[in-house]
């Protein structure tokens, strides 16, 4: 009888495990079909506070993270790039769901969102950091980044020539931790209150059926 049990708890055991690795695998390739279903764009429009601010409010865009692309000095700090020196400009990174909302219409938003004529500038803040600019991740990407760049100059939106730089994604650097959901935690700030909270109610009221 003994040895009757034994077998059974030895049985019970591998089933056990068998069951629990199968658990794990199934929620690892659940994790891994919920990466895989998000795109990702990259756009500089002057400070990511702003940038930030706008498209995490859309829906299907999953989070915004803001950083620095498009610079020569590895892991630039905010203070280095603020210096214009390192060839950085301020960007988001968007991770986004296509089957809610398609690359076109966060190019829209983009252009709709800040001013791409002012060469390295929006606003009152000034240098190579806060340049318009979109980072294109595969051919269609840049195929219809151009295209829209196109559309909206002979669309009579803009009095003067659009100035967004155009160019191939290579690296991007996550922003300090401070700078992350900057608006929604420091909404007294002054820039928040008066730069980026206008934006931001200006974005909302121009696209209500795309909010979250």
């Amino acid at each position: 009888m003994k040895m009757v049990s034994l077998v059974r708890m030895a049985v019970m055991v591998i089933l056990i495990g068998s069951f629990s690795g199968m658990i794990q695998a199934y929620k690892h390739s659940n994790d891994m079909s919920e990466q895989n279903r998000y795109e990702v764009a990259t756009f500089g429009a002057g400070c990511f506070w702003c940038t930030e601010a706008v498209f995490e409010r859309l829906q299907g865009v999953d989070r915004v993270v803001s950083g620095y692309s498009g610079g020569h000095v590895k892991n630039p700090s905010y203070k280095e790039v603020t210096t214009g020196q390192t060839g950085h400009a301020e960007v988001c990174q968007i991770f986004f769901d296509p089957d809610v909302i398609s690359y076109a219409e966060l190019l829209d938003v983009f252009w709709h969102t800040h001013d791409p004529t002012t060469l390295n500038r929006q606003g009152n803040d000034h240098g190579p950091q806060y340049r318009s600019v979109i980072f294109y991740h595969d051919a269609q990407q840049q195929k219809m980044a151009e295209e829209s760049k196109q559309s909206m100059a002979v669309s009579g939106t803009f009095d003067d020539p659009i100035v967004t730089e155009i160019t191939e994604f290579k690296d991007f650097y996550k922003a300090e931790d401070y700078h992350q959901d900057y608006f929604i935690n420091n909404p007294g700030q002054p820039y928040c209150t008066f730069v980026v909270r206008p934006k931001v109610e200006k974005f909302s009221a121009k696209y209500q059926d795309k909010l979250k």
